[in-house]
């Protein structure tokens, strides 16, 4: 299971809870609200100044440890 950009992150919550943890302790700890069903992780991260890329990996590194 791997996750990408251009998913929101409602439905990257639905992969592993655990990813909440790691969105969380970048800065985005807004993970129930509104726009976190219509807004995809690039978005996401781009509102919050972090990097898009670095966060698709450390999210996937995470579920690949699994």
């Amino acid at each position: 299971m791997t996750i990408n950009k251009e998913m929101t992150i409602s439905s990257i919550l639905e992969q592993d809870s655990g990813i909440a943890n790691i969105l969380m302790a970048s800065g985005m700890h807004c993970l129930g609200c509104a726009m976190a069903h219509g807004e995809d992780l690039g978005q996401a991260c781009a509102v919050h100044g972090i990097d898009a890329d670095e966060m698709e990996k450390r999210i996937n590194d995470y579920l690949s440890s699994k």
